[in-house]
């Protein structure tokens, strides 16, 4: 495949893939009537010249254009408030998410505070919460420029409360995207660390997806052909980019993505209690603590750690040969192996431990994961 034409998928949602496809968005607005777009990224994002040749081109097109960039690393619920008054405030008529994870979860939970008005959390998922996901929803448009959490192709929001920083999941099928602009050509940037740190958060995707223990064989094929996609071109993305490694990057994270409906685990409990707690990038939590996360599902699931071997083309078809391979691939893109590195503390243990088996991830896990297990891991991490 080449990424110098562009290319249409219509799975889960339209996605309008390939360089240059970024500028089609503007045409794309008038063709479905709409004039008043609010724009959710973040304030790195929204200094860009890509972002601002958006704006010039809206303002070519007649298109009155509203920047909301006010957005934590990690998404809180008062970003979301903030949108929501802007949106109000300037009478806009759609939501365009442009950026990483963070900007398009507060984009999409933007989304659903506009005609849902009751308490935020009282949308969680993990209460039952989509059943009150009833009105309409605006015209929602999203344009990833990282290859990580693939939230651009997703249809739920992961939103921290301000005074707890438990997360919490905002989910219903109204908030998937209409149509998605992905454009290798804003990955293309990217500092080498936040490539890292988002390409390890994309394996982590499919490779949870993949051993999740809720069944769905065609998400597992996703997940492995992800897994594939990753390790034929992270490295390169990070130390030396081009349209290919950038163009793999961007597909395997959305395949991540689209995978891990089937569920996550335990990888994803112990990275989320880091970012709530010590505000750690969320990609990089997962780098770290996948290798030590693969190697404790090892045991009883052999078979599926064969077919991970065989993604990533392992000359040893084990679980052993897939964590060598991970704390290698760490080692070779700058991502520190030991959790010291990035400032985490004997004593934040107990309340990491407290939070991870509080997580909504790890239930998916292919093997129950305790308390004790929580500790243990973050220790051998340490």
């Amino acid at each position: 495949m080449t990424f110098d034409s562009i290319y249409q998928y219509n799975f889960p949602t339209t996605i309008r893939f390939g360089v240059g496809a970024s500028k089609e968005l503007g045409d794309y607005l008038i063709k479905n009537k709409l004039s008043n777009p609010l724009l959710v990224t973040d304030s790195t994002v929204a200094q860009l010249s890509f972002f601002k040749d958006i704006i010039c081109n809206f303002e070519k097109k007649n298109i009155s254009v509203e920047v909301f960039s006010e957005i934590h690393k990690n998404p809180l619920k008062s970003d979301v408030y903030k949108g929501t008054e802007v949106y109000d405030g300037t009478r806009r008529d759609a939501i365009v998410g442009i950026g990483g994870g963070a900007a398009l979860d507060v984009a999409r939970a933007i989304v659903l505070r506009i005609n849902h008005r009751e308490d935020l959390f009282t949308y969680d998922d993990l209460i039952g919460g989509d059943v009150y996901v009833t009105n309409e929803v605006p015209h929602f448009i999203t344009i990833p420029t990282t290859a990580g959490t693939g939230s651009e192709v997703g249809r739920s929001a992961i939103i921290a409360d301000d005074e707890t920083k438990q997360k919490k999941i905002l989910f219903s099928p109204k908030l998937m995207a209409k149509i998605v602009f992905a454009d290798p050509v804003l990955t293309m940037e990217l500092p080498a660390p936040i490539t890292a740190a988002t390409g390890m958060d994309a394996l982590t995707h499919n490779m949870e997806a993949y051993l999740a223990k809720m069944p769905h064989p065609i998400c597992e094929g996703i997940a492995l052909q992800g897994i594939a996609l990753i390790s034929q071109s992270l490295e390169k993305a990070v130390k030396d980019p081009d349209l290919d490694s950038r163009g793999k990057m961007l597909i395997a994270s959305m395949m991540g993505a689209i995978a891990f409906q089937k569920g996550l685990g335990v990888v994803h409990s112990l990275a989320h209690p880091l970012s709530s707690l010590l505000d750690t990038h969320h990609g990089l939590a997962n780098a770290i603590n996948i290798p030590y996360g693969m190697q404790f599902n090892i045991a009883g699931f052999e078979d599926r750690f064969k077919y991970i071997a065989r993604s990533l083309e392992l000359k040893e078809e084990s679980g052993e040969a897939v964590v060598d391979y991970l704390f290698d691939l760490n080692a070779r893109i700058g991502i520190p192996h030991q959790l010291r590195a990035i400032g985490v503390k004997e004593d934040h243990i107990e309340t990491l431990a407290d939070l991870a088996f509080a997580d909504f991830a790890h239930p998916n896990n292919p093997k129950p994961v305790t308390r004790a297990d929580f500790r243990q891991l973050y220790l051998k991490a340490l």
